[in-house]
């Protein structure tokens, strides 16, 4: 069978690879506590630990009850769309026009529509080194080419104005961003974020920030939406971090006006629509009740945080840069190993504690930096400490 020769631009999502060892190590006798094991601990994936409060439960189960689960429009409920509107300006003072959302099946779905749209064969998409894969590999999908541009503690490892002035070729369309960033937890400083949009906005390219962190921020500094700099910015935003729905596959995009037809187009004809029930049950996300657990969580992140990284600098696993939203801690392992990936498999087997390598998330220091992933119990983070101390320095 001949395959399509964009997969050899598609790296594998090495995140999930080392999962499946830690899921696989995890069903043998050296983890059964009933045999003298240790349960694994998973501090590799970015999934927050709680899941979807009651009255989104109960919303979704009424809707399958009354029988609301055919096709929605491909942009999404009009319901849906408004109380999306309504929650930016109750959060961010930004009047958005519901016109310019469209729900998709999750941010990953989102990303790719927006892609499509915009990119092709020979283009190029400024990105910082390190970032989240798969956003790289939605440009290369289209035939584009992600280009990346290493960034290290100086800039909390984000682009800058001047980088992507320097960068800038005559192939270049768009930048895309993440603030905050899997896998660095860190935002871009909201003058340099203004200053990158003007420059991008000078060179006709467009600027396309991932944001479904964003209600994940821990820092007043920070938080503001990139939507505040112009209509002709692009937000990517998902109900599966803030709002504890990863497996649910909801998310949205926020467009320019030109863009909500080209782009309603392509969703009817690869997705037909998000998810009904999904999205008959993210209306209740934005009820008091959900608003107020949805804070109660964001602060026992935010102690999680404040836990672990003084407790990885201890251990001698340097943050260079603290975290100030999302859940992860992007850790120099250099002084135990030159490669994470061979720390995090040592560390997996002797410790029974599932780290990330940095290995997917750019080539810049794949082998220096390993993520950690504080979407769990402090009970289990503090157990996790004590483990991997005694694996690196005992």
């Amino acid at each position: 069978m001949k395959l399509a020769s964009r997969l050899d631009h598609i790296e594998p999502f090495y995140v999930m690879e080392f999962a499946k060892a830690a899921v696989e190590l995890a069903r043998s006798p050296a983890c059964d506590p009933s045999r003298g094991g240790r349960p694994m601990i998973f501090l590799n994936i970015g999934e927050p630990d709680f899941t979807a409060p009651p009255a989104v439960q109960a919303a979704a189960d009424a809707a399958i009850a009354a029988g609301r689960s055919q096709y929605t429009d491909a942009t999404g409920l009009p319901a849906l769309r408004e109380r999306i509107a309504r929650w930016y300006a109750d959060t961010q003072g930004l009047a958005i026009d519901p016109a310019r959302i469209i729900v998709t099946a999750g941010a990953s779905a989102a990303l790719q529509l927006a892609c499509l749209a915009l990119f092709e064969p020979g283009d190029e998409v400024l990105m910082p080194d390190p970032c989240y894969p798969c956003n790289r590999h939605f440009v290369a999908a289209t035939g584009a080419t992600a280009r990346l541009i290493s960034e290290g503690p100086e800039s909390r490892f984000q682009l800058s104005a001047d980088k992507v002035a320097a960068h800038w070729s005559a192939a270049a369309r768009a930048v895309l961003l993440a603030s905050p960033s899997n896998p660095t937890g860190t935002s871009i400083e909201p003058e340099e974020l203004a200053r990158i949009v003007a420059a991008v906005r000078a060179r006709g390219g467009t600027t396309i920030v991932d944001e479904i962190y964003l209600g994940l921020s821990y820092d007043d500094r920070f938080g503001h939406s990139a939507l505040r700099l112009g209509d002709d910015v692009i937000s990517v935003n998902s109900f599966s971090k803030y709002f504890s729905m990863t497996g649910w596959r909801l998310g949205w995009l926020v467009v320019p006006p030109a863009l909500v037809a080209p782009i309603e187009k392509l969703a009817q004809n690869l997705y037909i629509c998000a998810s009904t029930i999904a999205q008959h049950a993210a209306l209740a996300c934005f009820e008091p009740e959900s608003l107020a657990e949805y804070e109660r969580r964001r602060a026992a992140f935010r102690e999680r945080r404040d836990f672990i990284v003084p407790e990885l600098t201890r251990l001698g696993l340097k943050v260079p840069v603290v975290p100030d939203g999302a859940f992860y801690a992007w850790a120099d392992c250099s002084a135990f190993d030159n490669s994470s990936w061979a720390l995090c498999e040592r560390l997996m087997r002797q410790a029974h504690v599932a780290l990330t390598p940095g290995r997917d998330f750019g080539p810049a220091a794949a082998e220096r930096y390993l993520r950690l992933s504080f979407a769990t119990s402090l009970p289990l983070l503090r157990e996790a400490v004590g483990r991997l101390g005694a694996a690196l320095n005992g």
